[in-house]
C-alpha cells in the first residue's frame, strides 16, 4: 500500500491515540479503497472525486449497511484531510460526498408487565427509600416526565386533591399532565414522609437541593434488580419511552403524545409509530399463514 497510508495510520496512533481496533478498521477500509481505485487506473493518493463517488456507490450496490458505508467514508475523509494538511495533494476529493443516511434507532422500552413488576418492587421496598422509589416511578410512568423535570418538581405541584400537575420543561415551558390514582397516592405518601421544609418533592440529603440524578439512578437500578429485571435496561429515559409506547399502543394519538411529552415538534414523537410498526411486522411474520416462518414450519 502507498507509504502515505502508513504515515496516516502512524499519525492516528501517535497523535490521536486511536484504539488498536480503530487502526485495524481504517487499514482494512483504506486497503479496500486502494484496490478499487487501482482497478480504475488511479492510486489511493491521486484518486479523484469521481472515483470516491463511484466507490461509495459500489458499497451500496454490494449491499453493505449504511453504518458500514458511513464508517468507510469517515476513513476516507480522515485520510484525505491528512493528505491535504501534509501537502501531498491540493484538494479533498471527499468534500462533496454525502454521508449515508443512518436508520434512526428505535426507542428502548419495557413491556407493560415489566413496568408492573418494577412498580410492585418499588411499593414493596421498605423504609423511606421505598416511599421515594414508588413515588418517583409512579409519577415518571404516569406522566412521561424527563428525569430533570421529575427531580425538580416542587412539593406545591402535588396536592392531596390534585388530579393534574404542571411540569416545567425545556426552555421554561410549562405543560399540564393528568395524574393517575396510583401516582397521586404515592405522591401523597412521599409528602407525608419527607422534610416539609424542602421546596422539592424529592429532596436530597441537603433539603435545600433536589435528589441528585446519581442517587435516583442508583435507586432505580436497585428496584430493577428486586423486580428481576436487567438493571442495564432500566433508566428514567426508558420509563419515558415506555410511557409513550404504551400510550400509543392503547389508542393515544401523536398530537396527544407531543403535548404530554413536552415536544415542540410532532415529528419528534413519530419514532414511536415505527416501534408499533415493527411490533406489528413481527406479529405478522410469526402468525400470518403466508409468512416465511409459517411456510417453513409447515414444509418442515
Amino acid at each position: 500500500m502507498d507509504a502515505s497510508v502508513d504515515a496516516f495510520l502512524e499519525m492516528m496512533a501517535v497523535e490521536r491515540a486511536a484504539a488498536r481496533n480503530t487502526i485495524a478498521s481504517y487499514t482494512l477500509d483504506l486497503d479496500d479503497f486502494d484496490s478499487f481505485v487501482r482497478a480504475r487506473g488511479q492510486t489511493i493518493r491521486t484518486a479523484d472525486a469521481a472515483s470516491c463517488q463511484a466507490y461509495m456507490a459500489s458499497l451500496a450496490t454490494a449491499g453493505l449497511s449504511a453504518r458500514t458505508a458511513a464508517r468507510r467514508l469517515s476513513a476516507l475523509r480522515q485520510f484525505h484531510l491528512f493528505l491535504l494538511r501534509e501537502g501531498h495533494r491540493p484538494d479533498d476529493p471527499t468534500a462533496q460526498l454525502d454521508t449515508p443516511k443512518l436508520p434512526k434507532p428505535l426507542p428502548k422500552c419495557l413491556s407493560e408487565q415489566e413496568v408492573d413488576a418494577l412498580l410492585k418492587a418499588a411499593a414493596e421496598r421498605p423504609g423511606r427509600t421505598g416511599v421515594v422509589a414508588r413515588a418517583a416511578l409512579e409519577l415518571a410512568y404516569a406522566t412521561g416526565m424527563r428525569v430533570s423535570e421529575l427531580l425538580s418538581v416542587p412539593r406545591s405541584a402535588v396536592g392531596a386533591r390534585a388530579d393534574a400537575m404542571i411540569i416545567k420543561g425545556k426552555g421554561g415551558k410549562e405543560r399540564l399532565v393528568p395524574l393517575s390514582g396510583a401516582a397521586k397516592e404515592a405522591a401523597a405518601a412521599l409528602l407525608a414522609a419527607t422534610n416539609a421544609a424542602s421546596r422539592y418533592l424529592f429532596p436530597g440529603r441537603d433539603p435545600r437541593r433536589p435528589l441528585t440524578r446519581q442517587a435516583f439512578f442508583l435507586l432505580l437500578k436497585q428496584v430493577a434488580l428486586a423486580a428481576g429485571l436487567d438493571p442495564t435496561r432500566v433508566s428514567p429515559h426508558v420509563l419515558r419511552h415506555s410511557f409513550a409506547t404504551h400510550m400509543l399502543a392503547r389508542g393515544a394519538d401523536l398530537r396527544t403524545l407531543q403535548v404530554l411529552l413536552g415536544h415542540s415538534d410532532i415529528a419528534t414523537v413519530e419514532i414511536y409509530t415505527h416501534t408499533q410498526t415493527e411490533r406489528l411486522r413481527r406479529a405478522v411474520e410469526e402468525g400470518h399463514p403466508l409468512s416465511e416462518s409459517w411456510r417453513g414450519g409447515r414444509q418442515g
